[in-house]
């Protein structure tokens, strides 16, 4: 059977598939409209954005080696103390960032535990972003910086750490990027996880 008779074949099929359906076929019995579903497709598509919704928030420390969440403790605290940040605040900006990993990289270029952009860690006076005692000094720097900018705004220091000082000035808060909104309120949760598991004392902002 050459091509040509194949497709016509299928064609003719097709019609008569479609009689059937329809009940224009000679002798046929209309078809019962098929049952309509109770919208599967909707509530798939809106249980998958409901699940998508905090997996987003948590994408990129997910998609991160990571490491011990514990074994930068010491350096947390250190660093917190002496920038009189809360080392919970701290150490979940460093999960958020890096989740622990001081090989973690972005496209942009942002490299190591607290995820400095190189002109940033040379400004903290960073010379190599995978140390972690190097990067985790200078991310509690500029946070404290962002803390001053903004009034001791966490919510506001936090998105100028993510989208820079200049959104936040610009939009009077957290701008309206869905990243850094999503990253505020991933910090934010951290932070309260770190409270409850091993409340320790905020230090005195100075």
């Amino acid at each position: 059977m050459s091509a040509a008779a194949i497709h016509g074949r299928v064609s003719e099929i097709q019609q008569m598939l479609v009689a059937l359906q329809t009940g224009t076929l000679p002798g046929a019995a209309a078809a019962p409209a098929p049952a309509t579903p109770a919208t599967p497709a909707t509530s798939f598509a809106a249980q998958l954005s409901a699940l998508q919704a905090p997996a987003t928030a948590t994408t990129a420390a997910a998609t991160l080696g990571g490491g011990d969440a514990g074994q930068y403790d010491a350096l947390i605290q250190s660093a917190a103390q002496r920038h009189g940040i809360d080392p919970s605040l701290l150490k979940a900006l460093i999960r958020a960032e890096s989740n622990f990993d001081p090989n973690a990289g972005s496209p942009a270029g942002a490299q190591g535990l607290t995820q400095l952009m190189p002109g940033t860690a040379a400004a903290l006076g960073v010379t190599d972003v995978h140390d972690p005692a190097q990067a985790i000094e200078g991310g509690a720097k500029y946070l404290r910086q962002q803390l001053d900018a903004f009034g001791g705004d966490e919510t506001k220091a936090l998105a100028a750490y993510n989208a820079g000082p200049g959104a936040v000035s610009r939009y009077g808060g957290v701008p309206p990027y869905a990243e850094t909104q999503q990253y505020v309120q991933r910090v934010l949760g951290y932070a309260a996880e770190y409270r409850t598991q091993s409340p320790t004392p905020t230090p005195t902002i100075l």
